[in-house]
């Protein structure tokens, strides 16, 4: 059963929902003037500050999926919105709630094709719910796949003879791991990343945890969306709890 659970000292980098639209490579979205202007004007009780990015300053035509504006609650605070031709993401960090985030993208989408001004000619090519986690190393000094081994359920074992008659340190500087398992509800793909990295000044595994659905496998949107985030959260959600279980997860409840 999926456990919901809300931590004090959670590790979320960022969450991120991004969805993406077909748009001719030659001429652009000629709908997307109107349709930045349009979502704004929807969404500006909640999002109040509009940040141009130094990308909206390449024409639309040749600016490919990169996005140019932000919307965001207050000046440099979370959760924010992006758009540019062909992408909409939305955003949230440090102050993450599950319930926030599922209103929100709800909202989101449902304002997508309400301001595109022929939305039946907006044809989603790509839905991805993405959470990025930081799991701090306490002593940087420890083997990092004895780490994750302890803390994540994560066994990633490196042949001994490798080391056999060569001069390297068993001790690996950096890693990474992916695997990518294909999901039935909602139909798509699961991937989840290992990696070392830093975070705030100190030695972490970078954990990301996607759920991705593209072009056949997407539902009917905007209508089928709700259901589809909710199946995409349960996974994410239910993989990052089996995985900190023990340790971690009382570390990360405050316990």
């Amino acid at each position: 059963m999926v456990k919901i659970r809300e931590l004090l000292n959670k590790p979320l980098v960022e969450a991120i929902l991004e969805l993406r639209w077909h748009i001719d490579p030659e001429i652009g979205d000629p709908n997307y003037s109107i349709f930045v202007g349009g979502i704004y004007s929807i969404l500006k009780t909640k999002y109040k500050f509009h940040e141009p990015l130094p990308s909206s300053m390449i024409p639309e035509r040749i600016a490919g999926s990169f996005v140019q504006h932000r919307f965001r609650i207050e000046k440099n605070k979370w959760p924010l919105i992006q758009v540019g031709p062909g992408i909409v993401t939305l955003n949230d960090t440090t102050n993450y709630t599950w319930t926030d985030f599922g209103q929100r993208a709800n909202e989101l989408v449902k304002a997508m094709f309400k301001a595109y001004p022929k939305p039946e000619e907006m044809r989603i090519s790509n839905l991805v719910l993405r959470y990025i986690d930081a799991i701090q190393m306490s002593d940087a000094r420890k083997n990092v796949l004895d780490f994750t081994r302890k803390n994540l359920k994560a066994n990633f074992i490196v042949p001994e003879q490798l080391y056999d008659g060569v001069d390297v340190i068993k001790k690996p500087k950096s890693f990474s791991f992916q695997i990518a398992n294909i999901t039935k509800n909602p139909k798509g793909t699961v991937t989840l990343r290992f990696a070392t990295g830093m975070h705030k000044g100190r030695k972490a595994i970078i954990l990301e945890t996607v759920v991705q659905s593209i072009n056949e496998e997407l539902p009917s949107l905007p209508d089928g969306f709700s259901a589809w985030i909710k199946a995409a959260h349960n996974i994410t959600d239910d993989w990052f709890f089996k995985l900190i279980e023990g340790d971690l997860e009382s570390e990360f409840a405050g316990e």
